[in-house]
């Protein structure tokens, strides 16, 4: 992990100004994992009747509280022994700035058509007996911590694993046993997560990990950019994954110094990624060459995005599901199988389903193996 003691002094003296600011939580910060508020929303709230907007505390990836918010999901009828177990559900790129993660605050997140097939996805996990938490992440939700750190690995696991915190404080109903899933960046999150929670939260019992399409190796990719390298307008929205991920490395790393690395153009787009949600980023993005963004190439800060960024390709305590789509053109599938390769290299749990759809999407044989995964990660008895 990168570190940064003058970054983590001033983000301490502003978490407390940014939950003055909104009006939501008290001014003192509070452990990771703290619950901040519970909101009952309305019954259709996400498309399910028992959904709550929930704001905690997290911990960042330099280990500073910061307020943070997301959404719980309680399955109908009667409570099993041991309590609901949990699914924590990591939603997909939705951008950088604040209120762009559609959890706590649908109707300001993702596209209605991503924010449909995911909020479907919850629901199939609730209508299977599990209370499903899904955190805006980092700086997405409803406080104004700065640009979310894209794709850092070390706080997405931590806003995932705080809010299951926090959700098991909220309510009594939840047990302690819960699982990870996610798509895209959802993907990376979720991985991310299982990886971290046994250090980070081993008063929990985690059981396994979904990941659809999920993002990865993109540290080794993006050294290879400059101003001479050509765009490749194979991909989907390629510059604009560039310049969020940029953005969210110079508000957590300014020591990197970032904004040498870009044209004057470059820091006007990285500038308005930070406050922007990801159908703005592509726009202002479209067209974009690497001239036109970089001024020098990225390879001096190779070292620094992979700490940022990279997934751990071992160390995993428990099994993996990951579905991917050879024909994916956000993640192309030379990534997919990249990671593949460096889990089975190193010993991993996993269990792999492809498909030939669009980027984040399942087939009904994913499915159902999603469905029968979780349904044996989870056979043992749950704890509270």
């Amino acid at each position: 992990m990168l570190k940064n003691p003058i970054r983590a002094t001033v983000v301490a003296a502003l978490a407390a100004s940014a939950l003055a600011a909104s009006g939501f939580a008290p001014a003192a910060a509070e452990p990771p994992g703290s619950l901040i508020a519970v909101q009952a929303e309305p019954a259709g709230w996400h498309g399910l009747t028992r959904g709550s907007s929930v704001e905690y505390w997290m911990s960042d990836s330099a280990g500073v509280p910061r307020p943070a918010s997301g959404a719980m999901f309680l399955p109908e009828g009667d409570v099993p022994a041991g309590g609901w177990p949990i699914v924590a559900y990591a939603h997909g790129s939705s951008g950088a700035g604040q209120g762009c993660g559609g959890q706590a605050n649908p109707e300001t997140g993702p596209l209605p058509l991503h924010r449909a097939a995911e909020d479907r996805l919850i629901k199939r996990f609730v209508d299977q007996g599990f209370a499903v938490v899904t955190p805006d992440y980092l700086g997405l939700g409803r406080f104004d911590t700065g640009p979310h750190p894209y794709l850092e690995a070390r706080s997405e696991a931590t806003a995932t694993i705080d809010l299951v915190r926090a959700a098991r404080t909220a309510s009594p109903e939840l047990s302690r046993t819960w699982s990870a899933a996610g798509t895209s960046q959802g993907g990376h999150a979720a991985l991310s997560a299982a990886h971290l929670q046994a250090e980070y939260a081993p008063e929990l019992d985690f059981r396994g990990t979904v990941a659809i399409d999920a993002a990865s190796d993109v540290e080794k990719v993006l050294p290879l950019l400059g101003p001479n390298v050509p765009s490749v307008p194979a991909l989907s929205g390629t510059m604009s994954f560039v310049v969020n991920i940029l953005a969210g490395l110079r508000a957590t790393h300014p020591e990197l110094d970032v904004d040498s690395y870009l044209t004057e153009r470059g820091k006007a787009l990285v500038d308005g990624a930070g406050t922007q949600c990801l159908d703005e980023i592509i726009a202002a993005t479209t067209g974009v060459t690497s001239a036109e963004l970089l001024a020098r190439p990225l390879a001096p800060l190779r070292d620094a995005l992979t700490a940022y960024m990279a997934l751990p390709t071992s160390g995993y305590d428990d099994p993996i599901l990951l579905t991917m789509n050879a024909t994916d053109t956000v993640v192309p599938s030379p990534l997919h199988a990249a990671l593949v390769a460096q889990f089975a290299a190193n010993g991993v749990d996993q269990q792999v389903l492809v498909g030939t759809g669009r980027h984040g999407s399942v087939t009904p044989e994913q499915l159902a193996a999603i469905d029968g995964f979780l349904a044996r990660v989870n056979a043992a008895p749950t704890q509270r």
